[in-house]
């Protein structure tokens, strides 16, 4: 169900894009360079406008659907440190205490400065 709500949103992303840029702005677009209104110089245009209107409402709302969804999907998926048993999180007691047990800090020091 995940993967289709990806794939779904994807989709409307990818679809909104188009639908937007199409609209025709506030200002009356191209047809306010010839001193005229959108209507006098393409002609009628309310029915394109109320279509793209309705399908960037539509996109919109589904956009939002398919985020709400994926939202809900991440919050139930399990965490990766919770998989982690208890006691392998604490410390071992026979576990060495110092560097010094496993070897010299030196040799340590000069092998770091040397590869530099």
């Amino acid at each position: 169900m995940e993967t289709i709500l990806y794939v779904l949103h994807v989709l409307v992303c990818l679809a909104m894009l188009p639908i937007i840029l199409l609209q025709a702005g506030k200002g009356g677009g191209i047809s306010a360079g010839f001193g005229a209104g959108a209507q006098s110089v393409f002609g009628g245009s309310s029915g394109a406008s109320t279509f793209l209107l309705k399908l960037t409402s539509g996109a919109a709302i589904l956009f939002m659907i398919t985020s709400l969804g994926l939202s809900y999907y991440s919050s139930k998926s399990k965490s990766v440190i919770g998989d982690v048993p208890a006691q392998a999180a604490t410390v071992d007691d026979k576990a060495p205490s110092s560097v010094t047990e496993q070897g010299s800090p030196d040799k340590a020091t000069n092998v770091a400065t040397s590869t530099r």
